[in-house]
Order: C-alpha cells, then sequence, then structure tokens
C-alpha cells in the first residue's frame, strides 16, 4: 500500500504496523520532553515551509545513526546530501563533541539547512559545503591528507545514488581505522535485486555499492532492511579495517 507525504505528493509503500511501532517505540525513547525536540522539530516545519523534499531520514534512522556516533565515540562526521539539515541535527545534538561537515549541492537546500542549523545553536559544530559531492569529496580528501582537516570517524551518505561508490571511495580515503560508513536506500522496495528494475539508475549505483564493497580488501560490509513510516528500505553499513 502506498501513502502520500507531508510535503511533495512523493509516494511509499506503507503498512499501518510499522507506523504504529515506529510511534510507540519514539515516543517513549525520544519523548517530547527531550531537549533535542525544538531544534529537529522547527528544521522540518521550516524545510516543509521552504518546499523542500521529504527525503530526509526518518527519526528512527536518524536517531540510530547518532547513537552510533555515541558508541563510537566519534568526534567528526562527514555527511554527504544535506538537505534540510535534519541528520546532521541530530547527530551533533545527541554527540556533544562531535563536528559535522556536511555537502549539499543543491543552493536552496543548502540556505535552509544553515537556517536550521543556526536556530539550533549548531553553526559552530556543523558545517555545510555546497556543491557537487563528486567534486567536494575529492578537495576534502587533500585537505585531509595535508593535515588541515582531521580524518572522519563516521559518514552518513543520502544523495544521489548512481555515486554511492564513488563517495565511499573517497570516505574511505579520509577516515580513521575502525570508522564507519551507512548508505541509504539501498534496497529501494526489493528493487536491488528485482530483475525488471536492474537498469534503473539508483538501482545500478546501489548494486554497484553492493558489490565493490563486497569485493574491497579495506572494508566488512553488510546491507539491513528496514521497514518504517516512510517506506520498506534498507542501507548499507561498513567499516574501515
Amino acid at each position: 500500500m502506498a501513502a502520500p507525504n507531508n510535503f511533495s505528493g512523493t509516494t511509499y509503500e506503507h503498512d499501518p504496523r510499522w507506523t504504529k511501532v515506529d510511534q510507540y517505540t519514539f515516543s517513549h525513547l525520544h519523548p517530547t520532553s527531550h531537549p533535542t525536540n525544538p531544534a529537529l522539530s522547527h528544521a522540518l516545519a521550516n524545510s516543509q515551509k521552504n518546499n523542500l523534499p521529504d527525503i530526509s531520514a526518518y527519526p528512527n534512522l536518524a536517531r540510530f545513526l547518532a547513537l552510533q556516533c555515541r558508541a563510537a565515540r566519534a568526534t567528526t562526521a562527514l555527511e554527504v546530501g544535506t538537505l534540510g539539515g535534519y541528520t546532521a541535527i541530530w547527530l551533533a545534538t545527541l554527540n556533544p563533541s562531535l563536528r559535522v561537515t556536511s555537502v549539499e549541492v543543491n543552493p536552496h537546500h543548502a540556505a535552509v539547512a544553515r537556517e536550521n542549523i543556526a536556530y539550533a545553536g549548531l553553526s559552530e559544530r556543523i558545517e555545510v559545503l555546497e556543491g557537487a559531492g563528486v567534486e567536494v569529496l575529492p578537495r576534502l580528501r587533500e585537505e585531509v591528507k595535508a593535515g588541515k582537516r582531521p580524518r572522519f570517524a563516521f559518514a552518513f551518505v543520502d544523495a544521489d545514488k548512481e555515486n554511492n561508490w564513488t563517495y565511499v571511495q573517497e570516505w574511505v580515503e579520509m577516515a580513521e581505522s575502525g570508522a564507519c560508513v551507512i548508505v541509504d536506500n539501498v534496497v529501494r522496495r526489493g528493487k536491488l535485486v528485482d530483475p525488471e528494475k536492474m537498469e534503473e539508475t539508483a538501482v545500478m549505483g546501489a548494486r554497484r555499492l553492493v558489490e565493490e564493497v563486497g569485493k574491497d580488501p579495506r572494508l566488512e560490509g553488510v546491507v539491513m532492511q528496514t521497514v518504517a513510516e516512510k517506506n520498506y528500505d534498507g542501507f548499507l553499513m561498513a567499516v574501515v579495517n
């Protein structure tokens, strides 16, 4: 069953059980009294007001990413695909020692993200770089190589899917040993293994990512399928050896 979201008319595969589980668990594990909620709610509302598409990570996934950073004691994170800054705000609010470098290709999205980040009081810890990831990441890699930036302990990739593997390759070159990368939207409602969908650009990008990570001796990876209020999908997680 498909259901429209609240922003742009995009449809997602939906099951009422997924929504009920998300709402029940999230309300107890991240109640409305949590101090991060005003900043997060503002980020979503302001993004909607400014006509950004509803393609940010859903709350449970964003919280999971933030807790991954906490568990790893990460102090540096890279995000490819800022959108309205919602996920970056999650990462930074739950990890007070974390600095996030986020890359966004769309100037309007970047401007809205900076507004949301400023409202959250996080402008000093979340840096939004404008430009295509395929152009910005090589520059970041050179800065890391030159000692101008520290290596990254974590990364979240949620951008143009055809370049998933390109982004991971670049990140590995500037990652710490033991660092973790999570790439979203690789299962795509099962299209990942649907013979009739193999030629879709996003599916081809996801399959290349899975296959290349599996061949790369620098990485150990796994794909986790997910269901949530938004959709049936999944992410790839890989750790640097």
